[in-house]
C-alpha cells in the first residue's frame, strides 16, 4: 500500500507518518507535502497513491482547492483540528474524518476502512463499478446547485442540498425540503434526475428521487427488496426492488 501525507506542520506530518508505519509496516509513504501548490503538482505528475492523508487548513489555503485543480483518484482520510468541514470532506473522496490530536486507534480505524473498501471491490468486482469510477463521480459531478420554485404567487430559490426528495404525486412532480416544505415543479422526474449529482441523489423507484442525507435507515424486506426510511416523512413506504438492491447498497457504501 502507498500513501502521501498533505500537512503543513512538520511535527504533525512526521508524527503521523511514524504512526501510520507502526500500524502498517508494509505501507510506503511516497511524499510529505505542505501546501496546495505542491500537492497539485505532485498529483498531476505521479500515479495516484492508495490513500491520501490530508489536513484541511494548509499554509496557502483550504485543501478543498486541490480538488478544484486536479482529479484525485484516491480515497482521502482527513486529519484536522476542525470539526466543521465534515460535509465538504465527504464530498471530496473522504472516507474518514479524524480530529486532532489523533490517536493510534483513530488512525488504525481509518486505515481499516481503506482496506475494507478495497476488499469489498475485489470480492464484488463482477457486479460493481470500480473504485476509480466512483471516486470520479464523487469528485466531479456536483450537479445542479439550486432550483427556482413557485408557490402561492411567490418565487423562492431552494439549494439542492436542502431538498430531501423529489417525488411524483397525482402525476405531478413535487419537491420536499428537509424543513418539510413542499413545492410543485414542472419538469419530469426523469429530467430532474439528469440534473442532479449522482452521489447526492438516487432514484430508488419510479416515484422517488432521494437525497443521501435524508436516508435514516435501510432494512431488508420481503422478496429481497429494501425498505428505505427517510428522516422526512413520505406518503408511502419506499422500496428498492431486488434488481436494484445491490446497486443501491453500493451507492450507499461508496461515497
Amino acid at each position: 500500500m502507498t500513501a502521501i501525507i498533505i500537512e503543513d506542520e512538520v511535527k504533525v506530518f512526521k508524527a503521523l507518518g511514524q504512526l501510520i508505519t507502526s500500524i502498517r509496516p508494509d505501507i510506503q509513504i511516497l511524499s510529505y507535502i505542505q501546501n496546495i501548490t505542491d500537492a497539485v503538482n505532485y498529483l498531476n505528475e505521479n500515479d495516484p497513491p492508495d490513500v491520501i492523508f490530508m489536513d484541511i487548513h494548509l499554509s496557502d489555503g483550504l485543501c478543498f482547492e486541490i480538488f478544484k485543480k486536479v482529479k484525485i483518484m484516491s480515497p482521502v482520510i482527513f486529519c484536522t483540528a476542525y470539526d466543521n468541514y465534515a460535509i465538504d470532506a465527504f464530498k471530496s473522496n473522504g472516507i474518514d474524518y479524524v480530529l486532532k490530536p489523533f490517536s493510534r486507534e483513530s488512525i488504525a480505524q481509518a486505515m481499516k476502512k481503506v482496506a475494507e473498501l478495497k476488499n469489498f471491490f475485489q470480492r464484488n468486482k463482477k457486479d460493481l463499478p470500480d473504485l476509480e469510477y466512483l471516486l470520479t463521480l464523487s469528485g466531479e459531478q456536483t450537479g445542479k446547485r439550486s432550483f427556482l420554485l413557485f408557490k402561492n404567487n411567490k418565487y423562492v430559490t431552494i439549494q439542492t442540498e436542502n431538498i430531501a426528495y423529489f417525488c411524483i404525486k397525482k402525476e405531478m412532480t413535487s419537491v420536499v425540503t428537509f424543513e418539510r416544505k413542499e413545492y410543485p415543479l414542472a419538469p419530469s422526474l426523469e429530467d430532474i434526475y439528469k440534473l442532479l449529482s449522482p452521489t447526492l441523489f438516487y432514484r430508488i423507484n419510479r416515484q422517488y428521487l432521494v437525497n443521501f442525507n435524508a436516508i435514516k435507515e435501510v432494512e431488508h424486506y420481503f422478496a429481497r427488496k429494501l425498505l428505505v426510511k427517510l428522516s422526512v416523512s413520505t406518503d408511502e413506504k419506499l422500496f428498492v426492488g431486488k434488481d436494484k438492491a445491490t446497486h443501491f447498497l453500493n451507492w450507499m457504501e461508496c461515497r
